[in-house]
């Protein structure tokens, strides 16, 4: 029998209109970036598709769908539905999503005044001239006949669904698109029947959901995404909310509860939670949801394991748990958990690198799990013709994944490791506080590596002549990075420390800290440090503003509103001249000094790669590979990538 008694709530079946999905989990909405230019489907975005049906969840639904090609897109990459001879090709996502047992679902949307700049033709349309920061600059405010056309646009691509084979449609009313821009008092500013009172902003949606069932039927359920909250002042609250919903419930399959303006980065970090914040972020609204309404209410939001699942559920706060990023990181999520092995699902840390991608049009990637988006290719990791002793010189993130790959080539495979523990550099990365999530995965990473059938040699740094005597098939040297440590001069005095003994905490900090280096490192142990009460100042070459640059932009945010918050002063386009007992000695870009006070200073200028060991053992066999930062310092994305990317072909 299958051991899912962990999970008891999970694995229920429900009825959401005519249809039983066979349990709570559903995959949330998400632009993979699979179509083609013109929107068509291709065999990447079946694939992709079918991939996320395999993980065990119920129902997969395709993200961000316009109902009109000129006016309603948001995204590169994103889907066609506006055309009849699109039927083929969704015709086929249907298929392939339905052998696995799972229903399909699409969201439909119109971005209205966030329309993509790039895709769109003319000016946007919104119900009122109210332009968004980045978007379009000119905007026609709707009349009646536009209205009239987009509610026949919606239910026209809700039909030609229903005709593919879709199970059901997704109306987008959240964050901050046509739909919410209607029902938004922050948005809405019409002095006719769409506008003022919440009657009249509600009407435009409650057209477009009758519109569907009149042309649909029951035949095709209707589900309603929503923000229960905008997060922004003079923008919807729960309350409203859910007034609108218990008149829409008439119509309506399915509620889904999200929050924020995703149109608006000031509080996309509402809607996109990121690494620093709660987890289940919107189950308390759920919850209230929930209580007003005789229809299903699902919920979304940094809901990352299946626990977190199963006690929202438990606690009655929603019928169906939306995930996304959990259901990437690993691809047997739920069917893991219905196994009784949730200990063998890979944790997500929370990156958003998988959203990160597909804003510029990129095919969505996940920072964890480099088959994501390349199941066309690396659905399964095929045996090498010719079985082979791989040797890996570093057990850090890099070196764990090629490990882990080469195994599943069938390759005799052996670490190697200075250390006397895998996971190299991660151990510092992730022992603040708010990076939980990243030990997660490191402990669970480690414990996958210790079982894969790798052999694991530590207290051992590899040499030249180890490396003959071994004398391996291939060798993957996985060696890491080291912290840049410039000549400066007091870089060495008794009151300076490394950014990895402040964030580990085990040496005396005084109550004024300079960090010397705006970058992730250095900005997060900043946050940690003024979160214990420390008064902290960041200095960096760079502008303020270009700090942080290579994290995703809503993350970026959130951490320097919370810099903002715990009063982290951040200073820019300074050079560091000189440390002393007293402090740091800074000159701008006009040749001004000054000095800032500390009684300690934290070194975070960077990482550099180990080159004395890639250069000893790079040329000792034909077959070697240099990966991860001591090839190019980057990112833990980065190093899993271009392991995985060299071991899958060994």
């Amino acid at each position: 029998m299958p051991k899912f008694n962990n999970y008891p709530n999970i694995f229920k079946p429900l009825q959401v209109g005519n249809m039983t999905i066979k349990n709570r989990i559903t995959f949330t909405p998400l632009v993979s970036c699979h179509a083609d230019a013109e929107g068509r489907v291709t065999t990447e975005l079946v694939d992709f598709l079918g991939a996320q049906a395999r993980t065990g969840a119920s129902v997969v639904t395709i993200g961000a769908t316009a109902i009109d090609a000129e006016k309603a897109e948001d995204f590169l990459g994103a889907l066609s539905i506006t055309r009849d001879k699109d039927i083929m090709g969704l015709s086929r996502l249907a298929e392939e999503v339905h052998r696995f047992g799972c229903k399909l679902s699409v969201e439909l949307n119109h971005a209205g005044r966030a329309a993509h700049t790039d895709l769109l033709v003319g000016d946007a349309l919104a119900p009122s001239n109210i332009p968004l920061q980045g978007k379009a600059r000119y905007i026609k405010e709707l009349t009646q006949r536009d209205i009239d056309d987009i509610i026949n646009k919606f239910s026209d691509c809700a039909y030609r669904c229903m005709v593919s084979g879709f199970d059901m449609v997704m109306l987008h009313g959240a964050h901050g698109n046509l739909i919410a821009q209607f029902l938004s008092p922050l948005s809405n500013k019409r002095t006719d029947w769409y506008g003022g009172s919440l009657e009249n902003r509600m009407r435009f949606p409650l057209e477009i959901i009758k519109a569907i069932r009149a042309k649909c039927g029951n035949k095709i359920a209707i589900d309603f995404r929503i923000s229960a909250d905008e997060c922004t002042p003079g923008g919807m609250k729960v309350d409203e909310v859910i007034e609108f919903l218990k008149v829409a419930q008439e119509d309506l399959d399915m509620v889904h509860i999200s929050r924020g303006l995703i149109v608006d980065l000031n509080y996309a970090k509402y809607t996109l939670p990121t690494y620093l914040s709660e987890h289940c972020v919107n189950a308390e609204n759920s919850a209230k949801v929930k209580a007003a309404l005789d229809i299903p209410v699902c919920v979304v939001g940094a809901v990352t394991t299946l626990e977190e699942a199963e006690e929202i559920l438990e606690k009655g706060q929603a019928d169906v748990i939306g995930m996304a990023r959990a259901l990437l990181v690993d691809g047997e999520t739920v069917t893991k958990g219905y196994r009784g092995e949730s200990n063998k699902i890979r944790p997500c840390m929370r990156c958003y690198n998988c959203i990160k991608s597909i804003f510029p049009g990129w095919p969505v990637r996940c920072s964890l799990n480099p088959v994501v988006g390349r199941e066309t290719k690396y659905r399964t990791i095929q045996k090498s013709d010719k079985k082979k002793n791989v040797m890996i010189v570093g057990g850090g993130v890099a070196g764990m994944m090629a490990a882990e790959t080469a195994v599943k080539r069938g390759h005799d495979v052996t670490i190697y490791d200075k250390a006397n523990r895998l996971g190299g550099l991660l151990h510092e990365a992730s022992i603040l506080p708010f990076k939980r999530d990243l030990k997660r995965y490191l402990d669970w990473q480690v414990k996958n590596i210790e079982n894969c059938g790798a052999k694991i040699i530590l207290n051992t740094e590899v040499t030249k002549e180890i490396v003959e005597q071994v004398n391996p098939d291939a060798l993957v040297v996985c060696t890491g990075s080291t912290p840049i440590i410039p000549p400066i001069d007091g870089i060495d005095g008794k009151n300076v420390i490394s950014v990895f003994e402040a964030d580990k905490g085990n040496v005396e900090i005084g109550e004024e800290v300079v960090i010397c280096g705006g970058g992730l490192s250095g900005c997060e142990s900043a946050l940690a440090l003024a979160q214990k009460g420390k008064k902290v100042t960041v200095v960096d070459m760079m502008p303020v503003e270009s700090l942080c640059s290579e994290n995703f932009i809503v993350n970026k945010i959130d951490l320097f509103d919370l810099l903002k918050e715990h009063n982290v002063k951040l200073i820019g386009n300074v050079k560091v001249e000189k440390i002393n007992e007293n402090g740091v000695d800074i000159i701008d870009r006009n040749w001004k000094r000054s000095m800032v006070k500390a009684d300690t200073v934290v070194i975070a200028l960077g990482m550099k790669p180990t080159v004395e060991s890639v250069n000893e053992l790079n040329s000792l066999i034909p077959e070697t590979y240099v990966v991860g930062d001591c090839a190019t310092v980057k990112d833990i994305h980065n190093a899993i990538h271009s392991a995985f990317n060299v071991a899958v072909e060994i």
